[in-house]
């Protein structure tokens, strides 16, 4: 069998916000909730466990492939609660999204301050 992607922890501030934050982005279901962590279900069981971490939380970049209408309604939901964002990973073109790598793409953080990034095309 080969390796197939499973499940993350995402170190969040507040893992209940966070993990509402995801669902509403990224449309994602609601998974079983246990011990310290509040879980989503994205396609082909990925699973996103959010929670608090007794330290002080590092950034880290998540990037989600989306197609055309989600990326439309992902993004009309960023604009619509005033969530900066940007065309580029430097973040010197705000308010914009790119169509580099032959489809569109947009770069916002996270309510713990990840970088995340909607594509619409992978990048190979």
């Amino acid at each position: 069998m080969p390796a197939l992607f499973n499940h993350t922890i995402i170190a969040s501030l507040d893992r209940s916000a966070s993990a509402g934050f995801y669902r509403s982005i990224l449309e994602a279901d609601e998974a079983p909730t246990w011990g310290p962590f509040t879980n989503l279900s994205l396609a082909g069981g990925v699973m996103l466990q959010f929670a608090e971490p007794p330290v002080e939380i590092q950034m880290q970049h998540y990037a989600f492939l989306v197609d055309d209408a989600h990326f439309d309604r992902a993004y009309d939901r960023l604009v619509s609660a005033g969530v900066d964002h940007w065309a580029d990973p430097q973040m010197t073109r705000p308010g914009e999204t790119n169509t580099e790598h032959g489809g569109r793409g947009v770069y916002f953080k996270d309510p713990s301050g990840h970088a995340l990034e909607l594509i619409t095309k992978p990048y190979f």
